[in-house]
């Protein structure tokens, strides 16, 4: 593959990683977190040239589990009650 193909490839993982972290805190964080951290972390391994929304995409993913997380705790383990 040409270099260019490569980094347009890391340049679309770093934007993908920017919207699924910033989708994950409102849905879906147990999900879109992780992704958003594998996704930013490739684009930066891969050389991306959108630097600062990979940067984002990590922040944002780690973001997603602290809220994960701050559920589990204020739920006691329980997310979904029914009843």
């Amino acid at each position: 593959m040409e270099a260019r193909t490569l980094t347009r490839e890391a340049d679309g993982m770093a934007v993908a990683s920017f919207v699924l972290g910033l989708i994950g805190l409102l849905l879906f964080n147990i999900v879109f977190g992780p992704l958003a951290l594998v996704l930013g972390s490739l684009a930066l391994l891969r050389g991306t040239d959108r630097r600062g929304r990979a940067l984002l995409g990590l922040a944002l993913g780690a973001a997603d589990l602290a809220v994960l997380a701050a559920e589990l705790v204020n739920s006691h383990g329980a997310l979904w009650n029914i009843g």
